[in-house]
């Protein structure tokens, strides 16, 4: 993982293609989950079986959230190892931590 760019006290992360492979196995995932919840509900399926799909949907984009969280804490660290600007990275870390905890 690279960062990219450092603009006021945010780090901007570059991922590989690699890097990149697992958040856009799981958001093509998401994506069929929503056209599937589309289509139960077009078609007038059980309300509960319905519920069930978004939770899978909203499941499957929370580990997105995940990972995007470990990446960043990932990249983060090794910017404050490389950099000794410790304080500042915490202070991102805790900021992007924070966004993730109000999903």
């Amino acid at each position: 993982m690279k960062t990219s760019k450092i603009e006021d006290g945010k780090i901007y992360l570059h991922r590989s293609d690699e890097e990149k492979k697992p958040l856009i196995h799981r958001l093509n995932r998401v994506e069929g989950q929503v056209r599937g919840l589309k289509a139960m509900i077009e078609a007038d399926r059980y309300c509960a079986d319905e519920l069930q799909q978004i939770k899978a949907a909203v499941a499957a984009l929370r580990q997105v959230a995940v990972l995007i969280v470990e990446q960043h804490v990932a990249a983060a660290s090794l910017y404050a190892s490389k950099t000794g600007t410790r304080e500042a990275a915490n202070a991102d870390m805790m900021r992007v931590l924070r966004e993730a905890l109000k999903l």
